[in-house]
Order: C-alpha cells, then sequence, then structure tokens
C-alpha cells in the first residue's frame, strides 16, 4: 500500500473496529459520513476522494473484516453510479441485486429485489432489464422488508411507472466484486478467531492448537483466506483498468469457495460456543454464507468464466493470460490484520 491507502486503511480500520459491535444506522451512520467515505470513488472536483477500486478494496475488506453492520459498501458504490449518470443525490444510495419489470420512456415499472438497506436509502441502483443500470428514488417505491440470514436489510422494492436514470454499466459484476472484497476480509477474521481459540483452549492437557489435525485444518483455511485475498485484490485492480469480466467471475468463485470451507473449519475449530450470539464468530460466518449467494452463485459465475474460456481464441488465450498476471501484483497474502491489506 501506498502512504495514502495506509491512512485510509488505519482511519478506517479505527472507526470499524469501534462500530463492529451493535452499530446502528440510526446511531452510528452520521460517523460514516463525517469520514467521507461514501465519496471514496468520487473525483475530487466532485466532492470525493479521487480513489480508485485499489482503495475501495481496502475499505470494503476491513469493512468485511470487522462485520460492519451498516451499508457502506452498497454507498460507495452507489455513490460512483450515481455521480456517473448525473442522479441528484439526498442522502446516500445503495444496490440492489436483480430488477424485474418493464423499463420505457425513462420510467420503470417492476420489482427491484435484494436492496441491501433499501428501506433507509435514498436511491437505488438496479440492473437495468435489458442491460445496463438505472437508478430510482427509493421515495417512489413501495417497500416490502426483508433480511438476509445475517440479519442485514435485503428488501424489495416495488415501483409503477418511476422516472429513473441509466447509465451504461454491469452492476451485477460490480456487486460481485464489493461482496468478494469484503468476504476476504471475513476470512481473515474468522482465521483470527479460530486460531486464538484453539490456541487458548486446553484439551487433553494441551492447546487444542497443538493437535496435528487441528492444524491441519486450520493450514486449509488459512490457504483459502488467502486465495481470497489475492482474488479480491485482483479483481480491483482489474477494475482500475477497465476490463474486468474475467477477474470477477473469478474472484467471486475462488471467494465463494473459500467462504464454504473456511466458515466450515472455524465452527469445527470451535465447537458449540462459535453459534453462540454472545460469539464475534457467527455475525462473521453468517456474513459469509449470505454474501456466498448475492450477486452470483459459484455456478453463475462459473458458466460465465467457462464461456469466456471456450470462445477465446485459442491462438491468444495464453497471451491474454499472462497480460492480466503481469497486471496484477498483489501484496503478500496470508492472515492480514485489521490494518493491512493482505
Amino acid at each position: 500500500m501506498n502512504e495514502q491507502q495506509t491512512m485510509l486503511a488505519d482511519m478506517a480500520s479505527a472507526l470499524f473496529a469501534d462500530l463492529s459491535h451493535g452499530a446502528t444506522l440510526a446511531a452510528d451512520w452520521g460517523r460514516i459520513e463525517d469520514m467521507g467515505f461514501t465519496g471514496l470513488l468520487l473525483a475530487e472536483e466532485s466532492g470525493g476522494f479521487g480513489g480508485g477500486w485499489a482503495d475501495a478494496a481496502i475499505l470494503f475488506r476491513l469493512a468485511g473484516y470487522h462485520a460492519l453492520s451498516l451499508p457502506l459498501v452498497e454507498a460507495v458504490v452507489a455513490a460512483r453510479l450515481a455521480n456517473d449518470a448525473g442522479f441528484a443525490q439526498h442522502g446516500f444510495g445503495t444496490i440492489a441485486e436483480k430488477a424485474e419489470g418493464q423499463f420505457e420512456q425513462g420510467r420503470f415499472t417492476g420489482v427491484v429485489r435484494g436492496a441491501a438497506w433499501g428501506r433507509n436509502a435514498a436511491f437505488v441502483a438496479a440492473p437495468a432489464p435489458g442491460g445496463g443500470a438505472m437508478l430510482l428514488s427509493v421515495g417512489d417505491a413501495k417497500v416490502e422488508e426483508r433480511e438476509n440470514p445475517a440479519g442485514e436489510p435485503r428488501d424489495i422494492l416495488h415501483f409503477s411507472g418511476a422516472p429513473a436514470a441509466t447509465l451504461t454499466v454491469d452492476l451485477f459484476a460490480l456487486g460481485a466484486a464489493a461482496r468478494s472484497m469484503q468476504a476476504a476480509g471475513a476470512l481473515d477474521a474468522a482465521l483470527a478467531l479460530a486460531v486464538g481459540y484453539v490456541n487458548d483452549r486446553k484439551q487433553f492437557g494441551k492447546p487444542l492448537g497443538k493437535l496435528q489435525a487441528v492444524q491441519q485444518a486450520l493450514a486449509v483455511f488459512a490457504c483459502e483466506a488467502a486465495a481470497a485475498n489475492i482474488a479480491a485484490t485482483a479483481v480491483a485492480q482489474a477494475l482500475d483498468r477497465g476490463d474486468f469480466d474475467y477477474e470477477v467471475a473469478a474472484a467471486k468463485i475462488r471467494t465463494n469457495i473459500a467462504a464454504g470451507i473456511g466458515t466450515a473449519v472455524a465452527h469445527q475449530a470451535h465447537g458449540a460456543i462459535g453459534f453462540t450470539h454472545e460469539y464475534g464468530l457467527h455475525p462473521l460466518t453468517r456474513r459469509l454464507w449470505s454474501w456466498r449467494s448475492e450477486f452470483g452463485s459459484e455456478q453463475h459465475w462459473s458458466m460465465i468464466l467457462g464461456h469466456h474460456v471456450t470462445t477465446a481464441d485459442a491462438d491468444h488465450y495464453w497471451a491474454d493470460m499472462t497480460r492480466r498476471s503481469d497486471a496484477t501484483t498483489p501484496s503478500s497474502p496470508g492472515c492480514a490484520g485489521p490494518g493491512e491489506q493482505a
């Protein structure tokens, strides 16, 4: 990380650690706005940080690491889209997984599903029927409140002839990339909890962490977390380049796989205590399970990745892969702490 990114990580880590237990939108969202984080991807002349997706990856990863229960990630992406579309912003925005309905003459009639904190947002960005993305005012919607398995709001919004702004961007891919970045941080945090627990917990007169089977399981977990962090770094760099279809698919597949393996090992290492409400593991694992299915499953992105591979020009495919590899230079993988990017 450069000096500015180190400062960003330090500020975000301190704030998110303070908000990691019982943060509420009404009481704590003002602290997020005071830091200006929602403008991370906006140009300085638009009142933002002037940051790129590599900077966003740091912020999103730390939000995942601390199980931040606020719509920061969604607000950052929505603010960038609103700025690009010239959509007036009055309050924070959010993103949604899918939209079903008709978009004609600048108006949308239908349903937007999976809107994170849709009940509280001022506007929502959703995939537009027929491609691209559209932005709508939540004030024009009837809100049906829903939650994901982690207890985070994932609302359904019903629109009838609502005016919408549009732009040409693959919002579903951006959402998948963002969830991959969050998952990388959450995996590191769950790994740190598991390692700390087995080193403290004694069985048969010695720490659980001294048992070879436990060590082997945690080594597998560490490899999965490292792979997820590398994938998240690669997709951020690809987003900054503007050529990211392959990396988004690969990152979402890899972090989804890591989430399945990592959460299983984490709960096995903890035993029953990992499922208790008071312990800090389940806020991480329930989010990982939720994010795994949001913005595309392994099957969805595997089909896309497979299509990309099978339709590529065989004479140039290897050259393209090595070009992408050369453009991706992640920092050292491993179990990064809350102030470091893995």
